[in-house]
């Protein structure tokens, strides 16, 4: 049953399909131009490398290799350079200056498991060291989910008696202890479903399962660690947890200080304000027992809410954030107005990282571990790391993280 004047089901699926694609994911939603042709480029396992030389008469020298993170679909070469180059630091210019070569990783599907996206790393490497001119070692990381890939891909070469060649890897707020997309948002991905699938394949592809430290497969699950999960670990643990060969670093967008983000739990976070929307409210995380984190209404009448149980108040906590109440809230206003969609993001941001996540330091399944100060007298499974000296967007490439990176480079 739909209200009076409402459009229909069918209306709606053709406008959203037409005009908003809502998935979640960091750096920029629209490239200002193309990103330079590379000096070459290689056809991998289930990706592709762009290669970047520092000086195209010496060849590939001094290689560095960069894996894109998680969204949906192909990894895009100009949205990669948007994010790295046209940002607040030119990382790959940087790069060239410094003598290195750039080879910038990317997947033919960045959602398709992290074990299968390793091939995607491995690849890259082996054509390095057959591509390279001289001895000087690889440099080889990624960011956020990038981390994660080139982690697996490193120590799974170490565990197959591989040479790679790997002199350091970084990762850059890379969730090494689980990312966190709020409840909220999951439910309202799969709620919609019927309407527009995007957001809840996203949701539910394997590498989100992966990632996720808490997740959700239907609207009206009970949040838990999904086996996808507990497989990825349990294959990382098997081959060694951690390539043992080269120094290993890693960058947070998070501080280690203990300060939260401006976010405050139980607040509202996103509404809905169009005729076929009215009714959806989306809530930032709170702790205890039967929290409302979501009442949700698309369509229909029916107005179901959402609670859980015994999850911390992650939204707030120190990490890199991300923006998916206000991303959700923009791609439904490119609707026209007429089909009812009009939202709006009263808290735009939510922690997607934790900081103790990205320098692999502690869970991140109480409020002791996300908020409580570390020093350096608390031991990470990184060699070294740096924090943020504030909660920032998750994977903005800036001059505080990428010039302390530059400059433990081998």
């Amino acid at each position: 049953m739909t209200e009076r004047n409402e459009p229909t089901e069918e209306q709606i699926a053709d406008a959203w399909h037409s005009a908003a694609h809502v998935t979640l994911a960091p750096g920029p939603r629209e490239v200002t131009e193309a990103a330079p042709d590379p000096d070459d480029e290689w056809t991998l396992p289930g990706g592709t490398a762009w290669v970047y030389l520092a000086d195209p008469k010496k060849g590939l020298t001094r290689p560095v290799l960069l894996t894109d993170g998680f969204n949906s679909g192909p990894s895009d070469l100009d949205f990669l350079w948007e994010g790295l180059e046209r940002g607040p630091y030119k990382l790959i210019s940087e790069l060239r200056a410094r003598g290195r070569d750039v080879v910038l990783l990317g997947f033919d599907e960045r959602s398709a498991s992290l074990l299968d996206n390793a091939r995607v790393v491995r690849g890259a490497i082996l054509e390095a060291l057959a591509q390279r001119d001289g001895q000087h070692p690889l440099t080889v990381g990624g960011f956020s989910m990038g981390g994660l890939v080139a982690r697996y891909a490193l120590a799974k070469m170490e565990h197959d008696e591989e040479e790679h060649g790997t002199k350091l890897y970084f990762s850059y707020d890379s969730p090494h202890r689980g990312a966190w997309i709020p409840i909220a948002l999951q439910s309202f991905a799969h709620y919609i479903r019927r309407l527009n699938s995007a957001f809840s394949n996203q949701m539910n592809s394997p590498a989100a399962r992966q990632l996720l430290w808490q997740h959700i497969a239907e609207w009206g699950d009970t949040p838990e660690t999904d086996k996808e999960r507990g497989t990825f670990l349990a294959e990382l643990e098997r081959v060694g947890g951690w390539p043992s060969e080269p120094r290993k670093i890693g960058v947070a967008n998070g501080v280690r200080t203990g300060e939260a983000n401006h976010v405050r739990p139980g607040e509202r976070a996103f509404h809905g304000k169009g005729l076929a929307i009215t009714g959806t409210h989306l809530y930032t995380q709170s702790a205890g027992d039967e929290q409302l984190v979501a009442q949700l209404r698309v369509v229909t009448l029916r107005k179901p809410r959402i609670h859980t149980s015994g999850l911390p108040e992650v939204d707030g906590a120190p990490g890199g954030t991300l923006e998916g109440f206000g991303i959700l809230a923009d791609e439904l206003n490119e609707i026209p107005a007429f089909i009812g969609l009009g939202s709006q993001a009263d808290e735009r941001a939510h922690c997607f990282v934790p900081s103790v996540s990205a320098v692999a330091l502690r869970d991140i399944d109480t409020r002791e571990k996300l908020y409580e100060p570390f020093t350096d007298s608390e031991e990470s499974e990184l060699d070294e790391y740096l924090c943020a000296s504030h909660n920032e967007g998750h994977t903005l490439v800036t001059e505080e993280l990428c010039t302390w990176i530059l400059d433990r480079l081998p």
